[in-house]
Formats: C-alpha cells, structure tokens, sequence
C-alpha cells in the first residue's frame, strides 16, 4: 500500500513577491505574516483530513463533506492572497515555509522563514531553495 501524498490545492494559484525586503522589514511584517501561515497551516490540515473523509464516505453525507472541502480551499485562495499582497511567496502549505525577496551583494536572495521560528534567521540563493539556507549572518545587504 502506498504511503500518504501530500495534499496540495490545485485551486489555489503560487504567490508571488511584490517587492523587496530589507531583512529588517522582512521581520516586521512577521506578525501579520505569522497568523496568516498559521491559518494556512490548519486550513490545509483540515482540507486534508475533509479529503480523506471524502474518499471513505458513501453517497450519503458526502455532499455536505464536499462543500467543507470547497470552502476549505477558498479559504486557503483567500491567505495566499493576503501574502501575496504583503509582498512573501508561500514554499509549502504543510510547514509554512515562506520566501521574502531580498538582497545579497546586490542581486536577488531569498529571506527564508518558517511557521515557528521567531525571525527571518535565513536566506538562500534564489535557485538553491531549502536545502541552501544560510545564516543572516552571512548576507551582506548594501550594494
């Protein structure tokens, strides 16, 4: 038997950075940013569980269950859209990774953060993702 997929909406469109952060702006945003992603991160666990409940259901209740998942899902639309609007792009609906653009020895660098992290402690090259993140103690922000 294969193991769990990942769930993610097909509804629900990739964000996209707006502007740049300095690192310190980056962490300003952060309290705003932190309930959105935490709403993210439970929305999309609820669409999961409303997923696999759908799949197991018979005819009877599975509308009502559907209507849950399709309410789930427009919600989720709705949070990427507000970071959209805030200027970070959303990596992962599970963990609540989230990019900030910024700069690095003047070209664009990811300011990368997750849900539970106190503050932006990361960037990454924009072509190295994840497994790249590097102290901010290491980037150099002036041009």
């Amino acid at each position: 038997m294969a193991g769990p997929q990942f769930f993610t909406p097909r509804s629900v469109r990739p964000s996209r950075p707006r502007r740049r952060f300095t690192l310190d702006q980056a962490n300003r945003s952060l309290p705003l940013v932190q309930r959105i992603v935490g709403d993210i991160v439970r929305t999309h666990g609820d669409a999961v569980k409303l997923q696999h409940d759908l799949e197991q259901i018979g005819p009877k209740g599975r509308d009502e269950v559907q209507k849950r998942l399709e309410l789930a899902m427009h919600h989720l639309e709705d949070y990427v859209d507000e970071l959209s609007e805030i200027g970070c792009e959303l990596k992962d609906y599970q963990t609540g990774l989230i990019d900030f653009t910024g700069r690095h020895r003047g070209h664009d660098v990811c300011l990368c953060w997750k849900l539970g992290e106190e503050k932006v402690g990361y960037w990454h090259e924009l072509d190295s993702g994840f497994a790249g993140r590097q102290p901010v103690a290491t980037l150099e922000e002036k041009e």
